[in-house]
């Protein structure tokens, strides 16, 4: 005999993507790693490389669709 099903909400699910690529800080914003550091390295400056190896903070436009992704 089967169970009868519950009702109410489903469980959101988070996007695995997204928590691999985006953190949020305390204050609420989210951080995300530089692009263009992955290949053709040899005709970058140093300079250049070295501010891609930091985290930047991601535009307030795409914040509300990446806090979602997150379920935060």
């Amino acid at each position: 005999m089967r169970k009868p099903k519950k009702k109410g909400k489903l469980k959101l699910k988070t996007r695995r993507a997204a928590v691999k690529r985006f953190k949020v800080t305390a204050n609420g914003k989210v951080l995300r790693g530089s692009s263009m550091k992955r290949h053709i390295l040899t005709k970058k400056s140093q300079g250049r490389k070295r501010r891609l190896r930091g985290t930047t903070l991601v535009s307030d436009a795409e914040t509300p669709s990446i806090r979602r992704m997150l379920l935060k």
